[in-house]
C-alpha cells in the first residue's frame, strides 16, 4: 500500500496522542506478539508498538519484521516506538485524498 505524504502526515497527527498497544518483552518478536499486533491492527488500524532494545540494528530488524509480517505501512519511528497503519475492511479512518 502506498500513502501520499499528506496521508502520512494526517495519520501521524492521529497517532500522536496514542499510547503503545503492544510492547515486546524479553523474548523479542514471537508468533504470539505478531498475532497480537495483527489483531490490534485489525481492530484499531493505527497503532504504536514499543520495541525496548538498545541495539539499533536489532531494533531496525525487529521493526522491519513487524511491518513485513503484518503487511502494514511504517509511518514513523520515535525512539523505541514504531507507528504502523493498515486499513481494515470497514475502514474506520478516512484518509484525505
Amino acid at each position: 500500500m502506498k500513502l501520499s505524504n499528506k496521508q502520512k502526515q494526517f495519520l501521524k497527527g492521529l497517532a500522536h496522542p496514542l499510547k503503545p498497544v503492544v510492547q515486546l518483552g524479553n523474548n523479542g518478536l514471537t508468533e504470539g506478539v505478531v498475532a497480537e499486533i495483527d489483531n490490534a491492527l485489525s481492530h484499531h488500524e493505527l497503532i504504536k508498538v514499543k520495541v525496548p532494545t538498545d541495539d539499533r540494528e536489532e531494533k531496525a530488524l525487529i521493526m522491519d519484521a513487524i511491518v513485513r509480517e503484518t503487511e502494514s505501512v511504517k509511518l514513523q519511528v520515535i525512539g523505541h516506538t514504531l507507528v504502523i497503519y493498515r486499513p481494515s475492511d470497514d475502514r474506520k479512518i478516512q484518509l484525505p485524498k
